[in-house]
Formats: structure tokens, sequence, C-alpha cells
């Protein structure tokens, strides 16, 4: 599992455990710490996990009322507690996450397969609509960018510029 992926995957279920242990902000570094420990021993650098928790839950409020809108059907409470958790977390990269790092698309994905790992049967379908509204609601930025520059090789790279060049002639 990709490191950015693992630290999601914690940063889900510490926010998943927040959750169902009532809410005590007083609680989620400790809880952060053991579940590091449990689910990524040997993890040298756990600071995007801590950035993912605490910034999350520093714009819940702002957080909650959008997934509110945008799934009006279904009333915060109603929601289940993975996929209330998996939303803020894909949320909070959505509105305030570094583009540069994760474009959009790259944290919706995520959101997605955290949904399908931990979530109901529905739970991937639900997160992409949420997540898909919020991202046209934004105006899809980034939409046009085919840069895969945290994926691709060098070399990669210089084959679909030649690629490009050979359309272009």
């Amino acid at each position: 599992m990709a490191n950015r992926h693992l630290s999601r995957s914690i940063a889900m279920q510490s926010l998943y455990e927040w959750d169902f242990r009532g809410q005590k902000d007083a609680e989620i570094d400790q809880i952060i710490k053991k579940n590091v420990q449990e689910f990524g021993p040997g993890m040298d650098d756990d600071s995007f996990i801590f950035y993912l928790v605490t910034n999350t839950l520093t714009n819940r409020d702002k957080i909650d009322k959008l997934i509110e809108k945008c799934a009006p059907e279904w009333p915060l409470a109603q929601v289940t507690a993975v996929d209330r958790n998996i939303l803020r977390l894909g949320i909070f990269e959505l509105l305030y996450g570094d583009y540069e790092k994760v474009p959009p698309k790259v944290a919706i994905n995520e959101a997605i397969e955290l949904a399908k790992s931990f979530g109901g049967e529905s739970s991937g379908r639900f997160v992409n609509g949420v997540l898909g509204t919020i991202y046209r609601e934004l105006g899809e930025p980034m939409k046009d960018d085919t840069s895969k520059k945290d994926k691709e090789s060098v070399d990669d790279k210089k084959n679909i510029d030649n690629l490009k060049n050979e359309k272009t002639k």
C-alpha cells in the first residue's frame, strides 16, 4: 500500500474512532498515535496523518454543512460513521488541500477507494456522488490538467512529449 494511501487510511480510521468515542478533541492525538502503531508499524513519518486529521477537525463545521447541503436526503446523523468521516477527509483535501501535491481528482479517487475498502456496498457511489457534486460546484479545478508528475518517470514524460510532438506535425 502506498505511503500516502496508508496515511489516509489511518487518518480515516482515527477520525472514525474519534467520532465513535463521542468526538472528544482532546483524545485525537492519542488516537492517531495508537492507530499509527497498529496499522502502520514502522511508518517513519506520520506528519501527513496528523495534518489530515487535525485540519479536517479544524474545518469540520464547514465540512459538515457542505455534506448536508450536497446530500440533503441524508441528514449527517444518518450517514454511517465510516462514510461521514471519509467524506470529511475527502472534502478537506478537496477544499483546503494543496492541488500541487494532491490534485482534486486524486483526492476524490482516494476517498472512493477508502469507501470501497471500509464502507458498505453503496459507500463508494455515495462518496463519489457527494465529492463529485462539490468538485463541480468548485468549477472543476484542474479538470484539464493532464500532468501525472507524481506517477510518471522521466522517461514516461519524454515518451508522452514525443507523442504530442508527432501529433502536431
